[in-house]
């Protein structure tokens, strides 16, 4: 679980920055580096870095209990100009992350802080969860949550124009199935650019049981119910990756949707991901110089730079 969350950051990173015409931009000079070491514990890593992060939690956007977001802001995110949004998808499986939700929460709030304190504003939605929520549940969960930063980041100073939604796992299939699937868009649901992470983009008789308990029984269902044909009309900058180390059903599904979007023309950014011993490392808070930190803050002055509509 710990090694998925961290990987859903590191390629937001790595490879966005150049898609789809971004302009150039130096790398960033003000990069907010302090937080984690290798020898920290998870827990007391987080509780540094988020020391000067303010949380707004459990804001209701959908009628569910399950329809609640957070959303994380600092000092540096007080500016004039309105902030970017990094809004963070989650779920390893369909089902949840049962196994340890508490490592979960606290690895995507240390994600939250670090997007605060670097200037933007972090935002992670919690949606409803197989078996009680079935296709396309989650997609309309992620349309609703869009729609409701559309309509209130204002008032947390973010740009309603700059939104990157980072998906992975289970959250990366609800995001492609949202852009695939314009009937499960609600109002003011735009995007500026999608991350989809080691995630299922279509069914197949090997489903697993979380994947038959969203899906359905039925595999006869599943091609209707997955992001093809309709991906391959997403106009929005994709950027796509999976880990070396991932299970190599995830792998095929990452390689085959990389080629279906280049047959039609609309090839996404990739990368191969690798896995990282050290929570410190992967996200460069230990001055490593690791991929992660002033990659991020790169790929946001590039969108700013690139005057979204």
């Amino acid at each position: 679980m710990m090694k998925n969350c961290l990987v859903f950051l590191l390629l937001l990173t790595v490879t966005a920055a150049s898609a789809h015409g971004l302009l150039p931009v130096r790398p960033p000079s003000d990069l907010v580096l302090t937080g984690l070491t290798d020898s920290d514990t998870i827990a007391g890593g987080v509780a540094r870095l988020c020391e000067q992060v303010t949380f707004a939690r459990g804001l209701r956007y959908g009628d569910s209990e399950a329809n609640v977001l957070d959303v994380a802001t600092s000092e540096a995110t007080k500016a004039d100009t309105p902030r970017p949004v990094l809004l963070f998808v989650a779920g390893d499986t369909f089902t949840g992350d049962r196994g340890a939700p508490e490592l979960s929460r606290d690895i995507q709030d240390a994600a939250m802080c670090f997007a605060a304190r670097n200037g933007m504003i972090g935002v992670r939605v919690n949606y409803r969860l197989a078996p009680a929520a079935t296709w396309p549940m989650g997609a309309t969960d992620v349309a609703a949550a869009l729609s409701w930063i559309h309509g209130n980041v204002d008032l947390f100073n973010g740009d309603a124009r700059e939104i990157v939604a980072v998906g992975y796992g289970a959250g990366a299939f609800h995001v492609a199935s949202l852009l695939a699937h314009p009937e499960l868009q609600a109002d003011r649901a735009d995007l500026a650019a999608v991350v989809l992470v080691s995630g299922i983009y279509r069914a197949g008789k090997d489903a697993s049981d979380s994947e038959k308990a969203y899906f359905g029984a039925d595999p006869a269902q599943y091609d209707k119910r997955s992001v093809f044909p309709g991906i391959l009309n997403v106009e929005e900058p994709i950027l796509l990756a999976w880990a070396a180390n991932d299970p190599a059903h995830l792998v095929a599904q990452g390689e085959t949707l990389k080629k279906t979007l280049c047959g039609a023309g609309h090839c996404p950014r990739t990368k191969l991901l690798r896995s990282h011993d050290g929570i410190a490392a992967a996200f460069g808070l230990d001055g490593s110089g690791d991929s992660l930190a002033e990659p991020t803050l790169l790929l946001v002055h590039q969108l700013e730079a690139r005057g979204l509509p």
